[in-house]
Parts: C-alpha cells; structure tokens; sequence
C-alpha cells in the first residue's frame, strides 16, 4: 500500500515514544518529591517516596534520569523544531488557532509554531534545572558552590521548575484538545486527515517526498 491511499502514518517510532514516557513519569515524580520539599504545607507528598529523607536523596537522581531522557528525545527532534518565516506567522495568528480556523492559518510541517516555541521553552528549562540543581545537590557538589551563589541556584531552579511545569501544562492540554494528538504518544500513528488537517506540509512530505 502507498503511503498516500494508508489510513494510518506513523508519527512516532517505539524508542521516541518509550522515551516520551520515560521522560513524562520521571517528570511527575521529580515534581511531587520536589514539591515536598519546596514548602512544608506539601511536605505530605514526601511520603509517596517513603520519608522526607527518601524524597531528597531521590529527588535529584531522579532528575537526571529525566534530564537525560529529555535530552536524547531533544535531540532526535530538535531540527524538527527550528523556527521558520511560517512560524512567526502562525504564532501572530493565535485568535485563528484558539478558534480552530485552520483555513486561516498558514500550512505547518511536523510541528506548528507554538510547538516549536514551546519545545525550545523547555529545553531552556531542563537545561537550567539540571545547571542549578548541581549547585545545591548535597553532599555531592554543593560544598564546591559559595553560598551566595548557591541561593541563587535556588531560586533559578524553583523559576525553571515553574516554567517547565507550565509549559508540560500546555503539552497536555494540546494533546487532549486537539483530538487525534493522543494516539500519537500511545500507538505512534496518526490519521492521514489528521496529519492534512493539522501538519499539511508534513503530510505532503510523506506522501510526495517533498522536504519540510
């Protein structure tokens, strides 16, 4: 079967996906122990990883993991998501998107332009998560670091830490809003009137061979 007449186009392989997944678990427990540990009104979270002193020795490790993962998906994907003409006009037109006027908005290859923003929105982030988070990691590098700058790190992983769960927030919402978006992540397929409703530029690539 050609790919033009398939009912379903693969959008992402099996290492792409179990990576996502890795990176999107791995987020959810650094983010609950590290709630525990940011104010003592959540410190109660601690106890889904045995004790407040599990939760800060796992905390970090656990980041990494996630680091890692992020960054090997990052890397895989990253010229996917370099910011085009196109883009800077899809994003101008963000009243068409809200409303779901696609006709409206110009034609978009593998990612739109608030995809692309967004992607390189939490790579600025994981990357500052993973810088600040060496400087105060006890008792590991966290003697290395002068205490002045160390409550700096503090402060910039707590800001990295909020813009990166903002941004997962819209990463979800996304999904879910735009019906189709999910299957992605779970069977690694999409529609073909989903990639030419949404990707149309991706999808003529496939189909045609065409470059993005």
């Amino acid at each position: 079967m050609s790919t033009s007449t398939r009912k379903w186009l693969q959008r992402y392989d099996a290492p792409q996906r179990i990576n996502h997944w890795t990176v999107a678990i791995t987020f959810v427990l650094a983010a609950l122990s590290g709630f525990a540990l940011f104010h003592p009104s959540m410190y109660w979270l601690a106890q889904l990883f045995g004790s407040g002193t599990w939760a800060r020795i796992l905390h970090p490790f656990i980041g990494v993991v996630m680091f890692i993962s992020f960054a090997g998906l990052a890397v895989r994907l990253w010229r996917h998501n370099r910011l085009a003409a196109a883009d800077r006009q899809w994003l101008r037109r963000f009243r068409d998107v809200a409303a779901a006027r696609h006709v409206q908005l110009p034609p978009v290859g593998r990612y739109n332009g608030g995809q692309k923003l967004l992607f390189w929105v939490m790579v600025a982030s994981a990357l500052l998560l993973v810088v600040t988070g060496f400087g105060f990691w006890q008792p590991y590098f966290a003697p290395l670091v002068p205490i002045e700058l160390m409550r700096v790190a503090v402060v910039l992983h707590a800001f990295a830490a909020l813009v990166l769960m903002l941004g997962i927030m819209v990463h979800i919402y996304a999904a879910i809003w735009v019906t189709g978006t999910m299957r992605a992540m779970v069977r690694g397929t999409v529609s073909t009137a989903w990639a030419r409703r949404h990707h149309p530029l991706w999808y003529r690539q496939l189909t045609q061979g065409s470059k993005e």
